[in-house]
């Protein structure tokens, strides 16, 4: 149980509000908050080592990063006035989400924004690989004349296949679809195919009828290695694999193995186990120094379209949070959306999921004569978001109750 000394009461003059922005997060995230009257936001272009970011984050109300900073319980413990975390990115796997769940932090993303980007770079690779466009870009620039249409393809009638149709997964099948393609997925849910896409019986029946794999998966514990050494053996020989989704879902040594026996044709890899923390750094890859493969550094969604809509989407949710209340789309905070009620404070109370939560809550305001003039409950697994408008002239009272209710993680007045 969490006591009432945990409990953290931020109030709500902006100007005390803290902001800090890492890796170069859009700017669009930072004129949201600049036009609405939020002065102390930190921008920074990059991320920065975790003894670092544990001095900064102690004092930061809102905290936004994209992929490469990691959250974990040490630092949400040190965030002891934070609020809300937003991933500006598709993914939240880089925030430990019990921690932020357990401490009333609410945990925003943007899962749809560069869906377009990502689908059309994946048709562009297709492509170039398909017509081994790389090995003859090195060899034109080593100066030696590769005009030859052997093993040269054009997409149309080939089978494409997608594993994982979600978001980016059925934006590619529409692509590849009117470009020709005969479409399969593979999804662990059941999905409802878009247009003349059908789901493949199976993961092997998928990879040995496709020319083309694509994966579109999230990093979990049944996709790591997804793609290995025996599922490689079950792919179409001369088939192309492409991975814009996880660096974890491929084994890039196994890979590599199946590129020099030529079982496979080509390759284009995005994302990887271990990626660099910066531009400049060193990398390394086992597939490095193939002409028939196309690395590029974590670049999928990375267009400016797609990263004006990440600051848009992920800013607006974070806003919302900050001075509505509103949790819609968060990973950790029951997702709650309601109207502004006028005349009255809104206060938010987090809490353990414990019976008789809200029965204290009620007991606690009718006992010292504080009218509700509005009340909203929502509940997840672990914890309970409520949303109180009080009368104005009671709200300091109301805040002292709520903190010494048994369970209460956080405590919070928004106007």
């Amino acid at each position: 149980m969490m006591n009432k000394n945990s409990v953290v009461e931020t109030s709500y003059p902006k100007e005390k509000i803290k902001i800090l922005f890492l890796e170069n997060v859009s700017e669009a995230a930072v004129d949201l908050f600049r036009k609405n009257g939020y002065l102390q936001i930190k921008k920074l272009t990059g991320s920065i080592p975790e003894e670092t970011l544990l001095k900064e984050i102690k004092d930061v109300h809102i905290l936004g990063i994209r992929s490469k900073t990691q959250i974990n319980h040490k630092l949400i413990q040190a965030a002891k006035k934070l609020q809300a975390i937003g991933c500006f990115c598709i993914g939240v796997n880089q925030v430990d989400l019990d921690a932020a769940t357990k401490n009333g932090i609410a945990v925003f993303n943007a899962p749809y924004s560069n869906t377009r980007s990502v689908a059309e770079l994946i048709i562009g690779l297709c492509i170039l690989l398909i017509r081994k466009i790389p090995a003859k870009n090195i060899a034109a620039h080593q100066g030696k004349w590769d005009k030859d249409a052997r093993g040269c393809f054009e997409l149309r009638g080939k089978t494409l296949g997608i594993i994982g149709y979600g978001n980016i997964g059925t934006q590619v099948s529409i692509l590849a679809e009117s470009l020709g393609m005969k479409v399969l997925f593979h999804d662990i849910e059941t999905k409802l195919p878009l247009g003349n896409a059908h789901a493949a019986g199976s993961l092997k029946m998928l990879l040995k009828a496709s020319d083309i794999v694509t994966l579109h998966v999230p990093e979990t514990r049944l996709t790591k290695h997804l793609i290995n050494a025996q599922t490689l053996k079950q792919m179409k020989p001369g088939a192309i694999l492409l991975n814009y989704s996880r660096g974890s879902v491929v084994d890039l040594d196994a890979l590599s193995q199946a590129l020099k026996k030529e079982h496979l044709s080509g390759a284009a890899i995005d994302v990887f186990p271990d990626e660099p923390e910066k531009n400049g750094d060193v990398f390394n890859s086992p597939l490095q120094g193939m002409a028939n493969v196309i690395l590029t550094p974590h670049i999928g969604g990375s267009t400016q379209e797609a990263q004006k809509n990440i600051g848009e989407n992920v800013s607006a949710k974070l806003f919302d949070y900050l001075e509505k209340g509103i949790s819609n789309g968060s990973h950790s905070i029951p997702a709650l959306s309601l109207p502004p009620m006028e005349g009255a404070h809104r206060i938010l109370h987090i809490h353990e999921n414990i019976p008789g939560i809200l029965s204290a809550v009620n007991t606690q305001m009718a006992s010292h004569k504080i009218n509700i003039l509005g009340q909203y409950l929502k509940t997840n697994e672990n914890i309970g978001y409520v949303v109180l408008d009080v009368n104005k002239n009671l709200s300091k009272k109301a805040m002292e109750l709520l903190k010494n209710i048994q369970g209460t993680i956080k405590v919070r007045v928004l106007y």
